[in-house]
């Protein structure tokens, strides 16, 4: 028996305001309410949203629950699974219920799984080592769709399918049981994608996507050039049939049925009649993700190291659709280098703009690629070019750190700015002399204290004659007081053990007048 499981990927991003600028200047003043507003051309999200509900969502969630009641007292029944972004939620909530609640039947159909994600859609899966921001956003996600269908997930599709053993450890720690992503040869090699596998070092299963089976649907459906156009429910049930393995993972935009495809290529009734077409094969059955990973022993590793991180977009299924080229390069680190200076504000309304900022179009609407990839891009992009869309969004990342700065200075603030955890680009990493890098790098004051205290008298003598001390104090930590403190002692003829002492004495007391609590380290 093979198992079919068809999953749907459904997410509206929030575009640009590309007269952001002049908006700005034309109001004599501006607050943090009214951000959202300003960064957001919410017009154009309306209507995008609106459309698409109208081709897409309305009429293929019908549909579902057409095909749904039709199988459900027969021997196979037809189930699906679906990852929603709480961006697109948002905008049901906002904009039209109805299509919350159509959500909600499905969910009430007994026949439909949910899938987490990063709530954000965000490509946080990839800030630095931690991936704190990643985990906060999957129990966004998490509550999200407990609180509104009444379902606590089992298995994650992060966002477009990002993947790698770190990344998996992640999700295992979560306490899920599986996840999905691109089965690309490049890691599987002569393997097939059409098996449940095991990530590396974990008891996470892993689910494949059948690639070339979705996209006759996603890509090619309703091109008149393709040599099987065109494509009928028939048809492509006998190609599953005659594909081997435990199962075929058939993953799609849901965006495909109405939007991508319009109703005018016949998609909708492939999606009608697709149900009944396949299970009139005796070996294939419907089932969700957390029944195959339940049916079926894995029958090996699926191993992807950091670098070479799976995604489900373009030819080079990489992270490459969003970090490719220096804008884009740009635009993510800034972005990602953000992430403690915010959180230190403990401001909800700018904490939330960071968030919609960290929404993966952004990023991809400035792919420069050409080809097929470069047309995909462009299709989508509602800034007309790459070189547009990056200087819409640079300029408001700019004015959101600019304002998440101006809250820092406030005296109430100042403290937490300076106590941050620094980003990856931000740590000091302590040499024994100019070519001879320990084994230590901190990130904040408190692990500068407690690193000094243990590292050997060549390394703090060597950096202090150098003014690295005060440099990375004042130029990154943003510690006025404390470099100046350590411009002053490497002044002073100390001995290795003084050296040490005076700067740990000095390191203690700075940290306990911030934190105005005895410091216990």
């Amino acid at each position: 028996m093979t198992d079919i499981c068809l999953m749907f990927e459904a997410h509206q991003p929030l575009r640009l305001n590309h007269n952001f600028h002049l908006d700005l200047q034309g109001r004599p003043s501006v607050k943090k309410k009214d951000l959202v507003e300003l960064y957001f051309n919410q017009k154009l999200n309306r209507h995008v949203f609106e459309r698409v509900a109208r081709k897409c969502y309305f009429p293929s969630n019908n549909i579902i629950l057409e095909q749904i009641d039709r199988h459900k007292r027969g021997r196979k029944k037809f189930k699906v699974a679906y990852g929603i972004s709480g961006v697109l939620i948002e905008q049901c909530e906002r904009w039209n219920q109805d299509l919350l609640d159509s959500f909600k039947q499905l969910a009430e159909s007994g026949c439909v799984e949910f899938l987490d994600q990063p709530y954000y859609h965000s490509l946080a899966s990839l800030y630095g080592t931690d991936r704190s921001e990643f985990v906060e956003q999957i129990k966004m996600h998490r509550q999200l769709v407990k609180d509104l269908f009444n379902y606590e997930p089992k298995v994650v599709e992060n966002t477009e399918c990002l993947y790698n053993n770190a990344i998996a450890k992640t999700v295992e720690g979560l306490g899920y049981e599986a996840t999905v992503t691109e089965g690309v040869e490049r890691i599987l090699g002569w393997r097939s994608p059409n098996y449940v596998y095991m990530a590396k070092d974990s008891s996470l299963r892993v689910l494949l996507r059948n690639y070339r089976l979705s996209d006759d649907i996603g890509f090619r459906f309703s091109c008149t050039w393709w040599e099987e156009w065109p494509l009928t429910a028939k048809k492509y049930a006998s190609w599953l049939a005659g594909t081997s393995g435990q199962v075929i993972v058939l993953f799609v935009d849901y965006e495909t049925f109405g939007e991508h495809h319009w109703p005018e290529s016949g998609i909708h009734d492939f999606l009608r009649w697709l149900p009944g077409e396949v299970i009139k094969w005796d070996h294939l059955d419907w089932h969700t993700p957390s029944e195959v990973v339940h049916r079926h022993t894995p029958v090996g590793e699926f191993d992807v190291k950091d670098f070479n991180t799976v995604s489900w977009a373009d030819l080079e299924r990489d992270p490459s659709a969003w970090i490719d080229n220096p804008m884009q390069t740009l635009c993510f680190e800034s972005l990602r280098g953000l992430e403690q200076t915010v959180k230190a504000t403990e401001d909800e309304d700018l904490l939330r703009l960071w968030r919609y900022l960290q929404i993966s179009d952004h990023l991809y609407y400035m792919s420069i690629k050409g080809g097929g990839p470069g047309d995909v891009h462009c299709y989508f992009n509602p800034s007309g070019s790459p070189v547009e869309a990056f200087a819409v969004y640079s300029g408001v990342l700019s004015d959101l750190e600019a304002r998440v700065m101006s809250e820092l200075e406030k005296p109430e603030l100042s403290a937490k700015r300076i106590l941050r955890r620094l980003p990856a680009g931000g740590g000091f990493t302590f040499f024994h002399e100019f070519d001879q890098p320990s084994e230590w790098t901190v990130h904040s004051l408190d692990e500068f204290y407690s690193i000094l205290k243990v590292v050997s008298f060549k390394s703090i003598r060597f950096h202090t004659k150098r003014g690295d001390f005060e440099r990375w104090l004042r130029q990154v930590v943003g510690d006025e007081e404390l470099a100046d403190e350590m411009a002053e002692i490497s002044n002073e003829k100390l001995s290795g053990k003084e050296l040490r002492k005076r700067i740990v004495d000095v390191v203690k007391a700075r940290i306990g007048e911030l934190k105005k609590v005895p410091v216990k380290l």
